[in-house]
Protein backbone atom coordinates (compact mmCIF):
# COMPACT_ATOMS: atom_id res chain seq x y z
CA UNK A 1 0.00 0.00 0.00
CA UNK A 2 1.23 3.80 -0.62
CA UNK A 3 1.00 6.65 1.08
CA UNK A 4 -2.14 8.69 0.79
CA UNK A 5 -2.52 12.25 1.60
CA UNK A 6 -5.68 10.96 3.32
CA UNK A 7 -3.92 9.02 5.17
CA UNK A 8 -1.15 11.92 5.90
CA UNK A 9 -4.47 14.06 7.32
CA UNK A 10 -5.70 11.07 9.39
CA UNK A 11 -2.52 10.62 11.88
CA UNK A 12 -1.42 13.09 14.26
CA UNK A 13 0.86 15.92 13.89
CA UNK A 14 4.56 14.01 14.91
CA UNK A 15 3.29 10.43 14.28
CA UNK A 16 5.44 8.64 13.15
CA UNK A 17 4.90 6.88 9.66
CA UNK A 18 7.80 4.56 9.51
CA UNK A 19 10.83 3.17 10.69
CA UNK A 20 14.14 0.90 9.04
CA UNK A 21 17.33 0.86 8.35
CA UNK A 22 18.41 1.11 4.82
CA UNK A 23 22.07 -0.48 3.65
CA UNK A 24 23.53 2.86 1.48
CA UNK A 25 25.93 2.60 -1.77
CA UNK A 26 29.15 3.44 -0.03
CA UNK A 27 28.25 0.05 2.12
CA UNK A 28 27.09 1.89 5.27
CA UNK A 29 23.77 1.43 7.07
CA UNK A 30 21.24 4.60 8.69
CA UNK A 31 18.57 3.98 10.63
CA UNK A 32 15.77 6.16 9.13
CA UNK A 33 12.46 7.46 10.65
CA UNK A 34 9.49 9.04 8.49
CA UNK A 35 7.25 11.20 10.38
CA UNK A 36 4.23 13.74 9.93
CA UNK A 37 4.71 16.95 10.36
CA UNK A 38 3.54 18.90 13.35
CA UNK A 39 1.13 21.12 12.04
CA UNK A 40 0.36 20.56 8.34
CA UNK A 41 0.04 17.26 7.23
CA UNK A 42 3.65 17.06 5.57
CA UNK A 43 6.17 14.57 6.30
CA UNK A 44 10.09 14.00 5.94
CA UNK A 45 12.42 11.49 6.62
CA UNK A 46 15.08 11.72 8.77
CA UNK A 47 18.46 9.45 9.46
CA UNK A 48 21.24 8.84 11.50
CA UNK A 49 23.08 6.26 12.58
CA UNK A 50 22.19 2.72 13.87
CA UNK A 51 22.80 2.82 17.37
CA UNK A 52 20.35 6.00 17.49
CA UNK A 53 16.79 5.96 18.96
CA UNK A 54 13.85 7.14 17.18
CA UNK A 55 13.54 10.23 19.21
CA UNK A 56 16.60 11.47 18.97
CA UNK A 57 16.83 10.50 15.07
CA UNK A 58 13.93 12.39 14.54
CA UNK A 59 15.27 15.85 16.42
CA UNK A 60 18.91 15.50 15.11
CA UNK A 61 18.64 13.32 12.31
CA UNK A 62 19.71 14.31 8.67
CA UNK A 63 17.01 14.86 6.06
CA UNK A 64 16.28 12.34 2.99
CA UNK A 65 16.12 14.33 0.16
CA UNK A 66 16.34 12.03 -2.35
CA UNK A 67 13.26 11.14 -4.51
CA UNK A 68 13.94 7.56 -5.35
CA UNK A 69 15.37 6.57 -1.43
CA UNK A 70 12.38 8.78 -0.28
CA UNK A 71 9.77 6.45 -2.49
CA UNK A 72 11.65 2.77 -1.85
CA UNK A 73 11.49 3.48 2.13
CA UNK A 74 8.11 4.93 1.83
CA UNK A 75 6.28 3.78 -0.86
CA UNK A 76 3.68 6.85 -1.39
CA UNK A 77 1.28 8.05 -4.23
CA UNK A 78 2.47 11.16 -6.05
CA UNK A 79 0.04 13.70 -4.13
CA UNK A 80 1.76 12.54 -1.07
CA UNK A 81 5.06 12.89 -2.29
CA UNK A 82 4.50 16.50 -3.47
CA UNK A 83 3.78 17.68 0.28
CA UNK A 84 7.08 15.87 1.44
CA UNK A 85 8.83 18.35 3.17
CA UNK A 86 12.19 19.26 1.49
Amino acid sequence: MKLTIQQLKDMKPGEVIATGTYLKIVNEEIKWVAIRGLGYYDWAIYCLKPNNSVERIIKYGNKITNESIIKLLVPCLDEAFGIYRF
